[in-house]
Protein backbone atom coordinates (compact mmCIF):
# COMPACT_ATOMS: atom_id res chain seq x y z
CA UNK A 1 0.00 0.00 0.00
CA UNK A 2 1.53 3.77 -1.08
CA UNK A 3 1.77 5.59 1.87
CA UNK A 4 -1.27 7.85 0.72
CA UNK A 5 -3.22 5.05 0.86
CA UNK A 6 -2.19 4.54 4.56
CA UNK A 7 -2.84 8.12 5.58
CA UNK A 8 -6.31 7.68 3.83
CA UNK A 9 -6.90 4.08 5.91
CA UNK A 10 -5.67 5.83 8.93
CA UNK A 11 -8.05 8.76 8.77
CA UNK A 12 -10.88 6.82 8.11
CA UNK A 13 -10.13 4.62 10.88
CA UNK A 14 -10.20 7.58 13.32
CA UNK A 15 -13.13 8.68 11.36
CA UNK A 16 -15.28 5.70 11.98
CA UNK A 17 -13.58 5.27 15.61
CA UNK A 18 -15.05 8.59 16.58
CA UNK A 19 -18.08 8.10 15.08
CA UNK A 20 -18.77 4.99 17.41
CA UNK A 21 -17.74 7.12 20.43
CA UNK A 22 -14.82 4.85 20.97
CA UNK A 23 -11.73 5.65 22.23
CA UNK A 24 -8.21 4.43 21.28
CA UNK A 25 -7.78 2.86 24.17
CA UNK A 26 -11.31 1.12 23.65
CA UNK A 27 -10.59 0.15 20.21
CA UNK A 28 -7.42 -1.53 21.02
CA UNK A 29 -8.66 -3.54 23.67
CA UNK A 30 -11.74 -4.87 21.32
CA UNK A 31 -8.91 -6.21 19.01
CA UNK A 32 -6.26 -7.83 21.16
CA UNK A 33 -3.63 -4.67 20.10
CA UNK A 34 -1.87 -1.65 22.40
CA UNK A 35 -3.25 1.87 22.74
CA UNK A 36 0.02 2.72 21.02
CA UNK A 37 -0.60 0.12 18.08
CA UNK A 38 -3.60 1.73 17.07
CA UNK A 39 -2.36 5.91 16.79
CA UNK A 40 0.65 4.38 14.76
CA UNK A 41 -2.34 2.59 12.19
CA UNK A 42 -4.29 6.41 12.38
CA UNK A 43 -1.02 8.12 11.89
CA UNK A 44 0.25 5.96 8.73
CA UNK A 45 3.18 4.62 10.61
CA UNK A 46 2.35 0.76 10.06
CA UNK A 47 1.71 -1.15 7.16
CA UNK A 48 -1.12 -2.74 8.90
CA UNK A 49 -1.64 -6.88 8.82
CA UNK A 50 -4.81 -7.86 6.66
CA UNK A 51 -6.64 -9.78 9.97
CA UNK A 52 -5.89 -6.61 12.01
CA UNK A 53 -8.10 -4.50 9.49
CA UNK A 54 -10.86 -7.51 9.95
CA UNK A 55 -10.15 -6.88 13.53
CA UNK A 56 -11.05 -3.63 13.67
CA UNK A 57 -14.08 -3.93 10.82
CA UNK A 58 -15.38 -6.34 13.09
CA UNK A 59 -14.83 -3.91 16.24
CA UNK A 60 -16.35 -0.79 14.83
CA UNK A 61 -19.36 -2.91 13.40
CA UNK A 62 -18.80 -2.55 9.69
CA UNK A 63 -17.96 -4.19 6.89
CA UNK A 64 -13.76 -4.06 5.40
CA UNK A 65 -14.09 -2.18 2.56
CA UNK A 66 -15.67 0.91 4.51
CA UNK A 67 -12.31 1.53 6.14
CA UNK A 68 -11.08 2.41 2.64
CA UNK A 69 -11.94 5.53 1.81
Amino acid sequence: MSEADLKKLGKNIRYLRKCKHLSQEKLAELINRSRNYIGMIERAEVNTPVDTLFAIAKALNVDIKELFP
